[in-house]
């Protein structure tokens, strides 16, 4: 089924509360056969229909350009929302936002016009990630080369979530100087193949596979000289990671749901405990109850870190401002990043072997949890915390910090 047949124009949302609403609403329809679409891996071609249509697409274009102009937070909590439902749904999207971060820090005035007209249509950005291989994601052999008739796009791209459902594919190149420039592409241009080779084994129909640009024609108008964000302040990263910490947090949430609901209505008493329900086991209890306080810690931590880039994004940014956005993020993504892994695999330890019954679904939790919490390591957001909190040290400035 293609996006095109079903494409329709969205509707528009005017405010925070009207797209918290229409992302409730939006979940509650897409939780009904999220473990379905990832047992089969049926990419959720309709359930893009309606996520576009309702105009949840266009939440953050600043009310002067016509839309919500939502905050921050409420981006987080409307990620959250979905990817509680169904996180490879959910997550389809976050390049989306992220690069509209990039558009408001660089573009010219037409240029935003463009893009913001496109995205309250209910057309969707996806995104060609990085390159495949062990050298550093910031290394790039896809270019920019002029020929007669214009500039040339050529290259291959790897995890590219969101590209095979986009109507627009955003990437980086360099151009021919050798600066890294962010080039917008037509999804269905000639020379552009997005290849569905994804095959992790969680965020099974993210489709986050290839894309391969071949000699692309580009208009010149769709350049965004991201190499400017190098040395200059800003908060595209942390946006970034906020929107990575808040899938995961929506993972913790259904995984804790689910693990709450399965002991209360299936699981079995184990014989020593001396009680009629699992629900009356004393450890079962303390081991909800902990579950239950670390995913609020996540949850507050992650609420704080979206109000802090709320506050810094109206003032101007410095170096001291963006290091204080980007550990506020890391705080976040690390107890965000801890109490997804943790729900996901205690909840068999609470519901018993009966949950591990493929009927149920439920190791799709772990699954997701462990394959989405791999994006960026954890292991260097103590290293940047530690370091900005002792040494005073402020964090390399990137898209994943």
């Amino acid at each position: 089924m293609s996006h095109q047949a079903l494409f329709q124009e969205a509707a528009l949302i005017r405010s925070d509360a009207e797209a918290l609403e229409v992302a409730r609403r939006l979940a509650a329809q897409f939780a009904q056969e999220a473990g379905l679409r990832d047992r089969e891996r049926r990419l959720p071609w309709a359930e893009l229909a309606q996520y576009s249509a309702s105009g949840l697409g266009g939440i953050t274009v600043p009310k002067s350009h016509g839309g919500a102009g939502v905050s921050l937070l409420t981006l987080s909590q409307v990620f959250r929302i979905l990817c509680a439902a169904d996180p490879s749904l959910g997550q389809i999207p976050q390049n989306h936002f992220a690069v509209l971060e990039v558009f408001r820090l660089l573009a010219t005035p037409a240029q935003l016009r463009f893009i913001y007209s496109e995205v309250l249509s209910g057309r969707r950005l996806g995104n060609a990630g990085p390159e495949k291989g062990q050298q550093s994601m910031l290394q790039l052999s896809t270019r920019l080369q002029r020929g007669t008739d214009g500039l040339r796009l050529s290259g291959q791209r790897f995890y590219s979530t969101g590209a095979l459902f986009a109507d627009w594919i955003p990437t980086r190149a360099k151009d021919e100087s050798g600066l890294t420039v962010q080039v917008l592409v037509p999804r269905h241009a000639p020379g552009v193949e997005v290849i569905d080779d994804w095959s992790s084994f969680g965020q099974r129909t993210t489709a986050s596979g290839s894309v391969r640009f071949d000699q692309v024609l580009v208009d010149e108008a769709h350049l965004l000289p991201v190499w400017q964000l190098a040395d200059r302040p800003n908060l595209t990263g942390p946006v970034s990671q906020l929107i990575q910490a808040s899938i995961d947090a929506g993972i913790a949430e259904a995984a804790l749901h689910d693990a709450i609901l399965f002991v209360r209505e299936q699981a079995r008493p184990w014989l020593d405990s001396g009680v009629e329900r699992a629900s009356d086991d004393p450890f079962v209890i303390h081991a909800i109850g902990r579950l239950q306080i670390d995913l609020h810690a996540a949850q507050e931590v992650l609420d704080n870190a979206a109000r802090t880039l709320d506050h810094l994004l109206g003032g101007d940014i410095s170096d001291a401002r963006s290091a204080e956005a980007s550990i506020a993020v890391a705080e976040a993504k690390v107890l965000t990043t801890e109490i997804a892994l943790q729900t996901s695999e205690k909840l068999f330890e609470l519901a018993g072997s009966s949950a591990t019954r493929a009927r149920h679904q439920l190791d799709r939790h772990w699954r997701n949890a462990r394959v989405h919490t791999l994006h960026d390591p954890v292991r260097w957001k103590y290293h940047a915390i530690g370091q900005y909190h002792l040494n005073g040290a402020f964090p390399a400035r990137h898209q994943w910090n």
